[in-house]
Formats: C-alpha cells, sequence, structure tokens
C-alpha cells in the first residue's frame, strides 16, 4: 500500500509540474508577443474657404460672430482684423485667436466652431429649378439633393441622370443612374446615396459620349465651387 500511495504521489508531483511549466511557458509567450497595432489617427478636420464658423467669446458675447471663411482663407473680426483661418484645426485657429484678443482683452476665451463646411455639399446643376450647391445634412440620395434644388424640369431626361464623383486617384467618375425608374417604376436602386462633393447633372438631352461630356463640362462649363477640386 505504502509503494501504491508513492506512485500516487510521485504521478501527481509530475503532472502539476507540466502545468506550471506550460503556464509558464504560454505567458513568456504572450509576453514576447507583439500587441496589436494601435487604431488608426482620425484626421483633425481643416477649415476651407467657404465654411461657415461660430467665434464664440465667453467673457465677452458681444463679440460673437458668424462668418464665412473668404476664398482667400481669411476672415474679418472686430478688434483683431484679418486672420487667415483656412488651412488651419478648430484648436489651432482658437489658439490664434486667442493670442490675438488678449492684447485687447484680459483672459479672453474664445472657442472657434465649424457650423457648416463646405465639404459636406454636393453640387446639382442641369435641368433643376436652383442649381447650386446643396448641404448635406444627412444621407441623402440623388433624388433628395434635387428636390433640395427646386426639383426636375419638365425638358429634363432623368433616364440618364449623372453623378460626378471624385475617385481616390483623383480622377472623376460618372455614374449614370436611371431616376426615371425610381420615380415610375419604384426601383430605388436607382436612387444611390451621395457622398460629399458629388457633382449631381440632369442632362436635357442624351449624352452620347460620356468621356467628353465630362471633359467639356468639368473643363469649360461648370462654375465649381471652392473647395471641391475636381479634375480630370
Amino acid at each position: 500500500m505504502k509503494a501504491l500511495q508513492m506512485l500516487w504521489l510521485i504521478a501527481l508531483v509530475f503532472l502539476l509540474g507540466c502545468s506550471t511549466s506550460g503556464s509558464r511557458k504560454g505567458a513568456r509567450e504572450d509576453a514576447l508577443s507583439p500587441s496589436a497595432p494601435p487604431p488608426a489617427a482620425v484626421k483633425e478636420y481643416r477649415i476651407q474657404p467657404g465654411d461657415q464658423i461660430d467665434i464664440k467669446l465667453f467673457y465677452n458675447p458681444e463679440l460673437n460672430e458668424q462668418l464665412t471663411v473668404r476664398s482667400d482663407g481669411r476672415i474679418t473680426l472686430q478688434l483683431v482684423n484679418d486672420v487667415v483661418a483656412a488651412g488651419l484645426t478648430p484648436a489651432e485657429l482658437t489658439a490664434i485667436l486667442n493670442q490675438a484678443y488678449s492684447s485687447e482683452l484680459e483672459n479672453p476665451k474664445v472657442a472657434v466652431i465649424v457650423r457648416t463646411s463646405v465639404s459636406d455639399k454636393v453640387y446639382v446643376d442641369g435641368e433643376v429649378n436652383r442649381a447650386g450647391l446643396v448641404t448635406l445634412t444627412g444621407p441623402t440620395t440623388v433624388l433628395q439633393s434635387i428636390s433640395q434644388a427646386g426639383g426636375i424640369r419638365d425638358t429634363a431626361k432623368t433616364k440618364q441622370v449623372l453623378v460626378l464623383r471624385k475617385g481616390d486617384n483623383g480622377k472623376v467618375a460618372a455614374i449614370q443612374v436611371d431616376l426615371e425608374s425610381a420615380l415610375k417604376g419604384g426601383d430605388r436602386s436607382q436612387d444611390i446615396m451621395l457622398r460629399p462633393n458629388d457633382i449631381v447633372f440632369v442632362p436635357k438631352s442624351t449624352i452620347s459620349n460620356i468621356n467628353t461630356w465630362i471633359d467639356l463640362y468639368i473643363r469649360k462649363n461648370i462654375p465649381l465651387p471652392i473647395g471641391l477640386g475636381y479634375s480630370l
């Protein structure tokens, strides 16, 4: 019996030793394994010409202003005159304005708020009642943008509406959508979602060569708003 008990004891010690060794090896491997890469940093928004911004002074509300960044990238403020805003983040502009106002005010506390970004717009043109920029206040389809542009004229060719979209390579791609199917047949798959800086063009007649049309339209006709930056 004593010999049997000794054998059981030896076996138990052996098993515990293996378990401990394995756990230590696993812990050592975990320590040596590379950690997961940190999440990609989110780019801070930089102010652009055409953006609408609020300048608020907490202790001097009489100096609060709502401004549109001019085409030269500047804004004009009370007390500090012209200040370059384009290309700066709201935090960078806040720091500049705090310093600029400090020569006129004691302990100024400035806040810069971007109310409307020019990059959150699309351009609607062609056979619509009010061609121009349309602000994206949320997910917006082609038909919704046309509705905001006053609706389609009777002369519009709704079977061949074009959405011009700038790709990651900087080139412009044309997406042809059949809005007649969406309007009459209920095929909502043609009423695609828009992205910031898209151009929606509702033609009057058939466009036979899309590539030639894009070249003529982009280069010679469309009054592109600042910030869209389309090129071929």
